[in-house]
């Protein structure tokens, strides 16, 4: 399975933020729409990622605000990135290496999605759901002792 299969389900939506953009007005967005990560973008190209771990640590190193930071100063400006041809267990395993919970999905420098840690699990459980129910049927079909397979 490849990264594109998952895109494919969880669909295209981008949310992007600029590196001049004021941090606490990042965060905001992040709370409003539920989510885990901006893209961060200037002139059309990926300069960074903003996850909720940045925000947490510059809260932390503010004393619990924010203060005037813009995104640029707690952005991950080499955030870890696949193409939509990249495998799903090379995807796993270069989060799990990297410890990374949202990875950019680029085509060349073009900008296709993001993938979640979670989209990854939920994508790999699913395809072992239907493995594990296409061996059950295929046990539950297994002639019986003594009789032979029918010719097909």
């Amino acid at each position: 399975m490849r990264v594109a299969d998952i895109l494919r389900v969880k669909g295209n939506t981008l949310y992007t933020v600029q590196p001049e953009q004021a941090l606490a007005d990042a965060a905001r967005l992040m709370s409003e729409l539920d989510i885990g990560s901006l893209v961060v973008m200037e002139y059309g190209d990926l300069v960074g990622m903003l996850t909720f771990r940045e925000v947490i640590l510059a809260i932390v190193a503010d004393g619990g605000a924010l203060g005037g930071r813009q995104v640029r100063s707690v952005m991950d400006d080499a955030p870890l990135t696949c193409t939509p041809e990249t495998e799903v267990d090379e995807v796993r395993r270069m989060m799990l290496q990297r410890h990374a919970r949202y990875m950019p999905v680029l085509d060349q420098r073009r900008l296709m999605g993001v993938i979640s840690f979670y989209d990854v699990a939920k994508t790999v459980v699913e395809a072992q759901d239907f493995e594990n129910r296409m061996l059950k049927a295929y046990i539950r079909d297994w002639p019986a002792e003594g009789k032979a397979a029918p010719d097909a």
